[in-house]
């Protein structure tokens, strides 16, 4: 039988954990994690980690092999997958890969080309301009130092415009003649599931899931490691806005409400993301058995 990953994504909240345990269990797998925040041991409630029964009931990688102290990216991760997936594929014939990280997903189906590891004092001076004159200092930046990658980048995505940035000053070269974009042949076959629903339902999910986070101590996790909030690892989703609640820019109520709608537009970046991808067979996740049913008849 041909050795075949099976990728499970989608947007943040729509179910993709419990999915992929189901899948695992029925093809007696194990699961690789392409979630660029879930990889941090400190992580666990922010990201919905998979929880220790969830652990238990499948063997997971990936999950909490760093700190965020430690400096990751993707193409690292493409690289450790990679390995990785010599090894599992000795004992399986299938392994499943789920996540809704874009580009760590991209980097393991696609390749990723190796950028250089950024000098942290580069880093923060690229994090001061963005602090102390906003992100349109930023993008003025880059246009001068690579006009190409300015016409192909979304703007509004801080991340991206200030790592441009970042490599441009580091290389002394345009980031844009940095990347290859080709695609790498693998060894394995890839299949890729994808996860969408009603934005509705899809919303409604995600409000549900921060309400619970919180409950389960969101805001008592964020505590423990407030004092390296200037972290890049932490400068994400439900843990900035409530470091930005504790310097006094607004109320714990407000900080909620910030994660939910944050969330959110994360959510609506991913599915955009994802949908230009052709190779991706899109599924409700309620629908399990018909996913299940899927995947074999592709494996037969």
């Amino acid at each position: 039988m041909t050795k075949t990953l099976i990728v499970l994504v989608g947007p943040t909240g729509i179910g993709k954990t419990e999915l992929c345990l189901s899948l695992a269990q029925h093809l007696n797998t194990e699961i690789i994690s392409s979630d660029s925040r879930q990889i941090f041991k400190e992580l666990k409630i922010g990201t919905a980690a998979p929880t220790k029964e969830q652990l238990e009931l499948v063997n997971h990688h990936m999950v909490a092999t760093h700190s965020v102290n430690d400096y990751y990216n993707a193409y690292e991760f493409e690289q450790d997958v990679l390995k990785l997936l010599e090894k599992l594929f000795d004992n399986h014939h299938q392994i499943l890969m789920t996540g809704g990280s874009m580009m760590y997903v991209d980097a393991v189906c696609k390749g990723i080309d190796e950028l250089p590891t950024i000098d942290p004092e580069l880093r923060q001076e690229v994090m001061d301009l963005y602090n102390n004159e906003g992100l349109e200092a930023v993008r003025r930046q880059l246009k001068m130092l690579d006009p190409v990658f300015y016409d192909q980048v979304d703007l509004k995505n801080h991340k991206r415009v200030m790592h441009a940035v970042e490599v441009c000053l580091m290389t002394g070269q345009p980031y844009s003649a940095l990347r290859t974009n080709s695609a790498r042949k693998r060894p394995f076959n890839i299949l890729k599931i994808g996860l969408d629903m009603d934005r509705d339902e899809l919303y409604s999910r995600i409000n549900q899931r921060v309400d619970i986070m919180v409950e389960d101590g969101l805001f008592e996790e964020a505590r423990s490691f407030y004092h390296l909030k200037h972290i890049n690892a932490l400068n994400t989703v439900g843990y900035k806005e409530i470091f930005a609640h504790w310097d006094g820019e607004y109320d714990a109520d407000k900080a909620i409400e910030l994660i939910k709608r944050n969330s959110r537009r994360y959510a609506k970046r991913q599915l955009s993301w994802f949908r230009r991808d052709k190779e991706i067979n899109w599924f409700h996740p309620a629908h399990k058995e018909e996913i299940i049913k899927f995947v074999d008849n592709k494996l037969i």
